[in-house]
């Protein structure tokens, strides 16, 4: 990687530290600018290697845009899924159906298939047991009878698929590439 891929890697990761900082402190105070800024050059120099390989590539509209996006999708999706469990909790006959079911995902990068893991278990009712590649095993608290009455594996994981990763995957495949 040349001199200018490494300048861009680094100045990407100064960037969002300190948006990161920005958002935690909640604070235009002149001091806590600089501070916040020094501390993420300070540990950008250190960690930049292994936060992102595309630099400032990152920063395509695009991305930023679906980034927003999926900000209030997935409050969307998580609001409507705490309904869903809390109704499933408060029912008198509890209706519930758990399972483990296998997912597959289309994105490639670890970052991307990170954020879909997280969405997944921030999401009430689902929780992200294992990923390998591009397989994820899913615990679901109410699986469908579609699901369930698969006459194939293949089947099986599409279904799944498409009621669980592939909502958050059209978002996160532009997000991460």
């Amino acid at each position: 990687m040349g001199e200018a891929g490494k300048v861009s890697r680094y100045l990407y990761t100064v960037i969002v530290l300190f948006l990161v900082w920005l958002l935690l402190t909640a604070s235009t105070d002149p001091q806590e600018l600089e501070i916040g800024l020094i501390l993420s050059l300070v540990i950008a120099a250190f960690t930049y290697p292994i936060f992102t390989t595309r630099g400032l590539a990152n920063l395509h509209p695009k991305r930023i845009a679906y980034a927003i996006a999926y900000i209030p999708y997935f409050l969307w999706a998580m609001i409507m899924a705490n309904l869903d469990v809390a109704y499933r909790v408060l029912h008198p006959k509890r209706p519930i159906r758990p399972g483990i079911v296998h997912c597959k995902t289309a994105l490639k990068t670890n970052p991307g298939k990170l954020a879909l893991a997280n969405s997944i278990t921030l999401t009430p009712g689902t929780i992200t047991l294992d990923v390998d590649g591009e397989n994820y095993f899913i615990h679901w608290i109410w699986v469908p009878d579609e699901v369930f009455s698969a006459e194939s594996d293949e089947e099986h994981v599409e279904k799944a698929s498409s009621n669980i990763t592939a909502p958050f995957e059209k978002f996160l495949k532009v997000i991460f590439g």
